[in-house]
């Protein structure tokens, strides 16, 4: 992981925080108390240096109208009955709840662009690097990390501010994976470069 300062144009950078909801730190986040107090600075620093910052959410209509039947993962969520909008498990969690003015991208799919308006939104105010945090690592961030790379934003990884319920997985996804398509680092070194 990189541990120099980095270079961030904040005009330009966007923090996503990703499935950071209730339901999903309980099933897939270790160690969630740390967890979520690294994030939780990492937003108060973002904010300070008036990075935007974008939630992204999982979330299904009354009768799960987006889930098919052949999609492995989602067709499970739709004979469980979670995820539905006024299921109170799916609010992200307080320690790093959404203020007021910030927007709120909910999704049908594992990556935070599929089927959204994520891209449109980060595309109108003119941001072309993204700040990912996100639960699962091998789910939610690898997922948009492939998307965004695919659609040449400069990708930053917050690798401490990801979790996995795998921690080999998620040592390997940040080891080996990620860096090929984006700067991995940690909130120390990305609050740093923002001071």
């Amino acid at each position: 992981m990189m541990t120099q300062p980095l270079s961030i144009d904040r005009k330009r950078a966007a923090l996503l925080v990703m499935d950071f909801q209730k339901l999903i730190i309980d099933g897939y986040a270790t160690e969630s108390e740390p967890l979520l107090s690294r994030t939780a600075t990492l937003l108060e620093a973002t904010r300070d240096a008036g990075i935007m910052v974008i939630y992204v959410v999982v979330g299904f209509r009354p009768g799960y109208p987006e889930v098919s039947e052949r999609n492995m993962t989602f067709s499970a969520i739709r004979t469980s009955g979670r995820f539905a909008t006024d299921d109170a498990s799916i609010e992200v969690h307080p320690a790093v709840a959404p203020r007021a003015a910030e927007t709120v991208v909910t999704k049908h799919r594992v990556s935070a662009f599929a089927g959204t308006d994520l891209d449109m939104i980060l595309r109108a105010n003119s941001i072309d690097t993204l700040l990912l945090t996100g639960i699962a690592t091998s789910g939610v961030v690898l997922s948009t990390l492939r998307h965004a790379a695919d659609a040449d934003y400069r990708v930053f990884v917050v690798g401490d501010c990801c979790s996995d319920s795998d921690a080999e997985v998620h040592r390997v996804l940040l080891d080996k994976i990620f860096p090929r398509q984006a700067v991995v680092s940690e909130a120390s070194t990305i609050i740093a470069g923002l001071a």
